[in-house]
């Protein structure tokens, strides 16, 4: 057999992650590492690199004797970010971008509330430069590069909160706010009010008025989730 080619291991473990996560490979599944190799191609090393990756997502388990047995849902890790883009991906998008946004909802106006206590100067510069880099980008249909500031903004906040667990969803948040754009579950161009909201909320943390930061983050929240009531039903 050849030697695969650069990059042919990702390709690998997105067709069989998405594969797996659309439920082409229902739970208990056995998926046999010589006809994975024959079907993709590829040598078994690489057949079990993807394995191994597959089972620190919690997607597969490799049973001796058996084969590598696809696990039920419950199983996963819905936190690992290529996760959530291979399920971002699949017929249940709008569930997931509902479940994800409410997970946000519950997350960052608390982390927001903390950040305008513990933000270094640093942050309420970082966060007062990525607003206002969403206003810039607002308009003209520029969703590539809003998101980019969209998505550092909120690490921004998670981060400036000081509690690590929050810190650990910008990741998350990144999917979702990629997600949306990429799979076009947001508008031609940001909401005005929600871009608002962003510094209004940079303003609030700079002020370190943690009530107004959480309330206003609340907002932005809510009106996501109202976005993918338009959007995504």
């Amino acid at each position: 057999m050849t030697t695969p080619a650069p990059g042919l291991h990702p390709q690998v473990l997105a067709t069989l992650g998405l594969a797996i996560t659309a439920g082409e490979y229902p739970p208990g599944t056995v998926l046999r590492s010589d006809e994975l190799a024959e079907r993709f191609d590829v040598s078994r090393t690489v057949v079990r690199e993807v394995v191994r990756v597959l089972e620190s997502m919690h997607l597969v388990e490799s049973r001796r004797r058996v084969g590598v047995i696809v696990l039920p849902t419950e199983a996963w890790n819905m936190y690992d970010p290529q996760v959530i883009r291979w399920r971002l991906a699949g017929a249940d998008r709008p569930r997931q971008l509902r479940s994800l946004t409410v997970l946000r909802s519950a997350v960052e106006p608390v982390a927001a509330g903390l950040a305008a206590l513990h933000a270094t100067p640093e942050q309420c510069r970082e966060l007062t430069e990525e607003a206002l880099g969403m206003v810039a980008t607002s308009r003209g249909r520029q969703l590539e590069a809003y998101l980019v500031h969209d998505i550092a903004f909120h690490r921004v906040v998670l981060n400036a909160s000081g509690n690590e667990m929050f810190a650990r969803l910008g990741d998350v948040v990144a999917e979702v706010l990629t997600g949306r754009t990429h799979h076009h579950v947001m508008f031609e161009d940001p909401d005005p009010a929600a871009v608002t909201l962003h510094v209004q909320v940079a303003e609030a943390v700079r002020e370190r008025d943690a009530e107004r930061a959480e309330r206003l983050t609340r907002e932005i929240a809510e009106g996501a989730l109202k976005e993918l009531d338009v959007l995504a039903p």
